[in-house]
């Protein structure tokens, strides 16, 4: 990005086309809103301090998302993340829909996501920027610093423990 682009106007149009995707990230990283909060303000101040030096060898969106990244390893890094035992996920609130086939639908939306947030790290992580953000096994690979490959496999590992997770859950009930 050149040095003529009006920076205010730039990260304004940056933050409502990828706010959502940062905050999303960093939620599922951290599993904490609050600390997604945070990280989401940290990127995009970093966003607007560098805005000049993007080189484009990445998308944006695959830029933001490595800043998201780093900024939730560093705080998990730091002294006082490590004497603290974060708590469990909060849930969303939101109206509930009266419907029960809506009510339903939801139920097993948690359901899913709860499996999710319930994978290893590695693997959650490597899911949710393929599905969620549509990352391709190319820009996943880059933005975590493994192969394509690695990529491949866990992503392989995450589909099935997801699946496996869902059928036992659905023998229970």
């Amino acid at each position: 990005m050149s040095g003529g682009l009006d920076k205010n106007a730039a990260l304004s149009d940056i933050m409502l086309t990828y706010g959502e995707d940062v905050w999303n990230y960093a939620f599922f990283l951290s599993k904490n809103r609050t600390l997604a909060d945070d990280v989401t303000q940290d990127v995009f101040v970093r966003v607007y301090e560098r805005l000049y030096t993007f080189r484009g060898e990445a998308s944006i969106k695959t830029w933001l998302l490595a800043i998201t990244r780093n900024l939730v390893r560093d705080h998990w890094r730091s002294a006082w993340i490590r004497r603290v035992i974060p708590f469990g996920i909060l849930r969303q609130e939101g109206q509930e829909p009266s419907a029960e086939s809506q009510v339903i639908g939801l139920l097993a939306e948690e359901e899913v996501w709860n499996t999710v947030l319930g994978l290893p790290h590695k693997l959650r992580e490597v899911l949710l920027l393929h599905a969620h953000h549509q990352l391709s096994y190319a820009e996943i690979a880059k933005l975590l610093n493994v192969s394509e490959g690695t990529v491949k496999s866990r992503l392989s590992r995450a589909r099935a423990k997801v699946s496996q997770q869902l059928g036992e859950e659905g023998r229970k009930a």
